[in-house]
């Protein structure tokens, strides 16, 4: 919305307020805490915009929305509102009677309030007007102190009559937007868990056919499902409908956002605290959880490897951490460490050039891997006879740099791979190429020791030889192992030696004394 636009309606609302209470005072916000409105932020103003969404036909008609408004406007009596700009550190507080006029009594509150009622024909603004509030208390609801001021003055009542009643799509999505920016914060995220009925018309609105109210809807249970009450929420997702409507917005939309949102709360569904977990695990896999995700992943893939399209990167790596966040989930993980599908496609985003435009997909791909690897230890044989594979998982690890776990999770797959190369077995092709690839390597294999060495000590202080944070001793070993045996076969090596995969032994030495300088005690006892 514009300022401009925004300045007129407050301009408008202000004028209102005025008429209503003729000693109305706005004092100036710092600039700091200045909105992109051409007014300052004051409680007046916010219970009155709260006052422009409130529905004149809730439940039982109009008698209630009068309660409501009645509500906001005894909130602001009681409660001496309190300014939220803050004024050097120090929130300063507002004489109730310059905020709203001398009241002197219950009976004087309601005659303003059915006079307030009146003049709005029931209390429903138009529905311009009622986007044009709304989406400035969307705004207002992504600061903590507004979002709690607005909170203690019945916006979750408002909202919750709005979603009720209201056909607007709009106002739908602008109502969910806002409850999603307060879940933001957690002493509101608890007030709309604790708002009867609020939880379960949320989850309802998912049942709409508009995508940016189901976007909105989306963000606001995910962020809710992630809260400390999350469980209350995951009760409400469990239903049957519920997750079949997931899954079929998930697989069926083609709108980016949409999908984003929907694999987001999939993967908050797994990474959420242990209850919500133990109650969404089940009817999530009984619906075939695993089976929608791969059947994502190639969808994306197939797009990958045809024309690229940037904005779809951000949803190709949240799909692959929903799986990876499956994968790791004991009762469930062998349904992906047994698909073929899966692995092939990982496999073909290893190799894939130019991985520097999906860097993190790339990342989470390797650890994907490793986890695989770990319960599906014979995949590895295949995979340890394509120099190409390795090539890409050695490529990985520049883009993996500051993630110490990730980095864990590619050496752990090059020890996997190289362990079942027998290199006194090889042809002299496929030593050559193995050789080439390690050679290239060296500049990159000398930094990882050097530079990440301390985060490596801390990493293995608990574990024990042989585990994954043994993997880059047996790694390192093993490289020693292959370009030894390159070596004492001189004769072949000239035989096979091409212009493109051409080795400088100068490289193969300084590896050699790197691996016997860095793990020679390792190297003598086999680790």
């Amino acid at each position: 919305m514009s300022s401009d636009r925004k300045s007129e309606l407050y301009q408008e609302q202000n004028h209102e307020e005025l008429e209503f209470e003729p000693y109305a005072h706005h004092p100036s916000a710092p600039a700091h805490e200045s909105f992109d409105i051409s007014t300052t932020v004051d409680p007046s103003y916010v219970i009155a915009l709260i006052r422009k969404l409130l529905p004149s036909d809730v439940k039982d008609g109009e008698k209630d929305a009068l309660e409501l408004d009645k509500g906001l406007k005894t909130k602001e009596l009681e409660e001496h509102a309190v300014n939220l700009s803050e004024n050097e550190g120090e929130v300063e507080a507002m004489d109730t009677a310059h905020n709203i006029g001398e009241v002197d009594n219950k009976e004087a509150v309601d005659e303003e309030l059915q006079h307030h009622h009146d003049k709005h024909q029931g209390g429903m603004v138009g529905e311009e007007t009622w986007e044009e509030c709304g989406c400035i208390l969307w705004d207002l609801a992504a600061s903590e102190d507004h979002a709690e001021f607005m909170i203690q003055n019945l916006i979750l009542d408002v909202l919750l009559a709005t979603l009720t009643v209201s056909q607007s799509s709009r106002i739908a999505e602008i109502s969910l937007g806002i409850i999603g920016n307060l879940a933001c914060h957690e002493t509101s995220r608890k007030q709309i868990s604790s708002t009867n009925g609020l939880i379960k018309v949320i989850v309802d609105q998912l049942f709409l056919d508009d995508v940016p109210c189901l976007c909105e809807a989306f963000r606001s249970i995910t962020l809710c499902l992630q809260g400390d009450e999350g469980v209350v929420w995951a009760e409400a997702l469990q239903a049957e409908q519920i997750i079949s409507r997931i899954f079929w917005i998930a697989d069926n939309t083609l709108n980016l956002q949409l999908i984003e949102k929907s694999v987001g709360l999939l993967l908050a569904s797994l990474e959420s605290q242990k209850e919500v977990a133990d109650i969404l695990h089940l009817p999530l896999m009984k619906f075939g959880l695993s089976a929608l995700l791969i059947n994502l992943f190639a969808s994306e893939m197939s797009i990958l490897t045809g024309e690229r399209t940037p904005e779809r990167y951000e949803v190709l790596d949240l799909i692959l951490r929903t799986i990876e966040a499956l994968s790791v989930v004991d009762e469930y993980s062998q349904q992906i460490c047994q698909n073929k599908e899966l692995f092939q496609l990982l496999n073909i985003l290893v190799k894939l050039p130019d991985k520097i435009e999906v860097a993190n997909s790339c990342v989470t791909a390797a650890v994907l891997i490793a986890n695989i690897l770990t319960d599906a230890a014979d995949l590895a044989s295949d995979l340890s006879r394509d120099p190409s594979f390795l090539q890409g998982i050695f490529d990985i690890h520049p883009l993996a740099s500051s993630d110490v776990e990730a980095r864990s999770a590619l050496w752990s797959i090059i020890a996997r791979l190289l362990s079942r190369v027998q290199e006194s077995e090889m042809s002299p092709s496929n030593l050559h190429l193995f050789v080439a690839i390690f050679a290239t390597k060296v500049d990159l294999i000398e930094d990882e020791l050097l530079d990440h060495e301390l985060d490596d000590v801390e990493h293995e202080s608990s574990a024990t030889c042989g585990t994954k944070a043994n993997a880059k001793r047996i790694a390192l070993k093993r490289i020693f192992d292959i370009l030894t045996q390159w070596k004492i076969l001189e004769d072949n090596r000239k035989k096979v030696s091409k212009e493109e995969n051409y080795i400088n032994e100068e490289d193969v030495d300084k590896l050699l004394n790197i691996c016997n300088k860095t793990w020679g005690s390792c190297i003598m006892d086999h680790c």
